[in-house]
């Protein structure tokens, strides 16, 4: 039993910054629990993205889920015996989620030799108003 009641510990990488969105992307990322790995993924990503773009990695990130989320989606309306694709704006919560979804598929998608590079790859592309996420906004645009 220790005599002092926490013991001291260093840090061995530096975490990527807690906020909703990184947590967000950490959850979409993880495969099978492996939080850790996601993490991991997300740091390296935003390291390789803040190379490339010259500008902050968390500013890289949320330019391109700015880029990347969907203002408006088409819901089916029945009226009559007519179904109708009626223009519906998207509450906060369900245009963060699909941006990040978008995002992370369209990160999966690419090819590459690692995810981190994948991801940072369509971060700067987002980031710029290319790459599939943002193609798949503007396809979602009735």
């Amino acid at each position: 039993m220790p005599r002092r009641q926490s013991i001291p510990r260093k840090v061995k990488y530096e975490t990527v910054p807690a906020n909703r969105t990184t947590e967000r992307i950490v959850a979409k990322l993880m495969v099978d629990g492996k939080r850790h790995l996601a993490e991991r993924l997300l740091r390296q990503a935003l390291a390789r993205a803040e190379a490339q773009a010259k500008r902050p990695g968390l500013e890289v990130l949320e330019a391109a889920l700015r880029n990347a989320t969907p203002i408006i989606e088409v819901k089916p309306r029945r009226v009559g015996g007519a179904t109708y694709q009626v223009p519906v704006e998207i509450r906060g919560d369900r245009r963060m989620s699909l941006g990040v979804r978008w995002l992370v598929q369209s990160a999966r998608k690419r090819n590459g030799k690692s995810m981190s590079e994948k991801l940072a790859a369509e971060f700067v592309d987002a980031m710029n108003g290319l790459g599939a996420a943002v193609k798949r906004r503007e396809d979602t645009k009735w």
